[in-house]
């Protein structure tokens, strides 16, 4: 079996409103997916995580440099993709580029097999995965408003069986302090983490930390800039909820350098841009061999989220005990047609719950119909 043709597809569609957090706004949503087909007509749906436009030249430089290879042996392809770029694609999209073809590829060993992704990557420990709703992003509205529709977004989230969310902070102090007391007020059972998309500076992050404590939040998301791993251990030594970071982190040298300084109790790589399914499982090695457990960031459409589902299933909590709860995936919970509008067969989510795929590969199927109302751009390279 050889790889015959590699597709790239930049999907966008609008949005009835903009929502924001601590960094930009969205108006929009673009998703880069990435199809690998092999001669005997089989195919692998893989997404980059990223800049869709520019993450789909990436795929064009790798494109040629896969026809030709046999799309099972998905560790002999990813190091040929990564030796092949060495020099000046350590990072960024480049690598956000080989995240999507490797997910596309492990997507294709399992139909190909008829194995579905999880059991290709160690087996399931669990048959369902708890769901923590992303959401409680910012709407152009006074501040008092606000939070009035932000408690309300997440009461709702509860109604719909989410027993864990995620809120964004970030916006200023005052109003974050402020955000966090009523959340908890509004939802006193529900575990409750924030992210502020590296807002802070570390004072401001030990103040917001420490409210957090107060509160009983499961973890602080993205506290500091990813650039400045040391201040992770610093903030860590002044606060006492756990933190969590890794989404802006690549690759096992990454990840690596991320642990080495401490501070980080859980690790969030993106398989749409860590390095794919073949990075991510390495990256989790590494991080319990440091007793640190990975819990990947998911964001985008259901190739992803899946991507995320299957990791999960297949993974050992640490240190582990007999009784241990799972892992949880993150699930967007934002407007997004391209996640809930575009998919023939996609995950089933039941009361805050993902079930994980019995079917080959990741489990969900792209409907062409669908994605063609949706397309930008698309580039074809066949052998």
């Amino acid at each position: 079996m050889k790889i015959e043709c590699v597709r790239t597809y930049h999907l966008a569609c609008k949005l009835p409103e903009p929502f924001a957090f601590s960094q930009w706004s969205y108006g929009e949503r673009h998703a880069m997916l990435v199809e690998v087909i092999a001669d005997g007509g089989a195919s692998g749906w893989g997404e980059c995580y990223g800049p869709a436009v520019v993450c789909q030249a990436a795929v064009a430089f790798y494109a040629p440099r896969l026809l030709g290879l046999d799309p099972l042996a998905t560790e002999v392809v990813w190091h040929r993709l990564w030796q092949s770029s060495l020099d000046f694609a350590r990072g960024g999209v480049m690598t956000a580029a080989i995240s999507g073809i490797d997910i596309a590829l492990w997507d294709l060993k399992g139909k190909v097999l008829g194995l579905p992704v999880v059991e290709l990557i160690g087996g399931r420990f669990r048959d369902r995965v708890p769901c923590y709703a992303t959401g409680m992003y910012f709407r152009d509205r006074p501040d008092d408003e606000r939070i009035e529709q932000l408690t309300a977004e997440g009461r709702r989230y509860g109604d719909e069986g989410f027993e864990a969310m995620k809120i964004k902070v970030g916006r200023s102090i005052d109003f974050d302090l402020r955000l966090i007391a009523a959340m908890r007020d509004a939802l006193p059972d529900v575990r409750l983490m924030a992210d502020s998309n590296h807002a802070y500076d570390l004072p401001e992050a030990i103040r917001v930390g420490r409210a957090l404590e107060e509160a009983n939040f499961a973890w602080f998301e993205e506290p500091l800039a990813p650039d400045h791993y040391e201040l992770y251990r610093q903030l860590h030594e002044k606060i006492d909820v756990p933190l969590a970071a890794g989404e802006c982190e690549q690759t096992r040298h990454g990840f690596k350098r991320l642990l080495d300084c401490g501070g980080v109790d859980f690790v969030q790589p993106d398989i749409a841009y860590c390095g794919g399914i073949s990075e991510a499982l390495r990256i989790r090695a590494m991080a319990s061999a440091a007793g640190v457990n990975v819990v990947p960031h998911a964001w985008g459409t259901m190739i992803n989220l899946a991507a995320a589902t299957h990791f999960l299933a297949s993974t050992f909590v640490e240190p582990g005990r007999a009784e241990w709860p799972a892992l949880p995936l993150e699930y967007d919970r934002t407007p997004n047609p391209l996640r809930d509008e575009l998919f023939s067969e996609r995950l089933v989510m039941e009361k805050g719950w993902a079930q994980v795929p019995q079917r080959p590969g990741l489990g969900v199927l792209v409907d062409p119909s669908v994605l063609k109302t949706h397309l930008l751009s698309t580039t074809e390279l066949r052998a």
